[in-house]
């Protein structure tokens, strides 16, 4: 078995082993639950990825003069108004040569790289198959390059993980290369929940969607149907707490790691956390990684920012 393979299925048997059981956000991203992403950045409710395109639109020429990159890489992949941004101003300034994505979605990282090429005819583009906690090691030294972790991905991961993840970046920087990370902002409540409870119930289909991911991926017999979405935040933790909820009594086998999971009516699984930040909360953990804020590029509305971090 694949040293990879084995990794994940250590990761899922450990991950729903927890009292609050849990299933790893990554499996929210097949093709489907891609597609299905891509739709919800276009909902009304979700203010985050139009926001964040304002910010780069404003700040793009400021970032590339203070970075001077030639080469960009991006934790995730995509074609998008975002790269395309921060590409243009590379090109106006003289310096694009390189993008570089690391992405654990196969197809979406074959389609940015034909896309990408297909834009910007003589800019050298490759793709990075792998899982942005563990292989960021693998975009190899760093070296006039901007680093890229959009969208408050970084949400994603428990605050007590992001000083390591972090550390592992600063390893792949070298003084004056940058980190550009999305930070979605504490604000007020309802405007979060309704970000992650949309009225067309599209949010809800991408979370059920990580039971079919575990089904496919890892054969178990998760029945969907038996479940229901739930977002809520968490003002103690400052996050979005996103969860499938049984409606019945259920059980579900999961061959490939051999373990039967049995739940009650109202009994949940987590399969994803949404971290919220503030100036002070990012600066804490960014204590030890040695890195340290070099701007701090938010909108007027303070709902999200873009925050460069390089080594200090």
């Amino acid at each position: 078995m694949a040293m990879l393979e084995t990794e994940r299925i250590e990761e899922l048997r450990r991950a729903l082993s927890k009292p609050l059981p849990e299933i790893p956000s990554k499996y929210l991203y097949d093709d489907h639950g891609a597609a299905l992403f891509d739709t919800i950045t276009r909902l009304p409710e979700y203010y985050q990825t139009r926001t964040e395109e304002s910010i780069l639109a404003a700040c793009a020429t400021d970032l590339i003069g203070r970075v001077k990159p030639l080469a960009l890489a991006e934790l995730g992949s995509g074609v998008g108004t975002k790269i395309r941004l921060l590409l243009d101003a590379m090109q106006r300034a003289g310096r694009m040569d390189s993008c570089t994505f690391l992405d654990i979605n196969e197809q979406m990282l074959s389609e940015s790289i034909i896309a990408l090429r297909e834009l910007y005819p003589g800019l050298e583009v490759r793709g990075i198959r792998g899982d942005f906690e563990r292989d960021v090691d693998r975009l190899g030294p760093g070296g006039n390059r901007l680093v890229l972790f959009l969208a408050g991905t970084i949400g994603n991961l428990h605050p007590d993980a992001v000083p390591g993840f972090l550390g592992k970046v600063a390893k792949q920087m070298e003084p004056g290369d940058g980190f550009l990370v999305g930070l979605d902002l504490v604000k007020d409540p309802a405007r979060l929940e309704a970000a992650y409870n949309d009225r067309d119930g599209v949010t809800a289909e991408f979370n059920l969607n990580s039971l079919n991911v575990v089904n496919a991926m890892f054969d178990a017999d998760f029945d969907v149907r038996a479940f229901q979405h739930r977002a809520f935040w968490d003002a103690e933790n400052e996050w979005i707490d996103i969860r499938v909820r049984a409606r019945t009594p259920t059980r579900a086998r999961i061959h490939a790691i051999d373990m039967t999971i049995e739940l009650d009516a109202g009994d949940e699984i987590r399969t994803e956390l949404s971290c919220k930040y503030t100036r002070e909360s990012f600066e804490r953990l960014l204590e030890g990684t040695g890195l340290g804020i070099s701007a701090w590029y938010t909108d007027d509305d303070e709902l999200f920012c873009d925050a460069l971090v390089q080594r200090v």
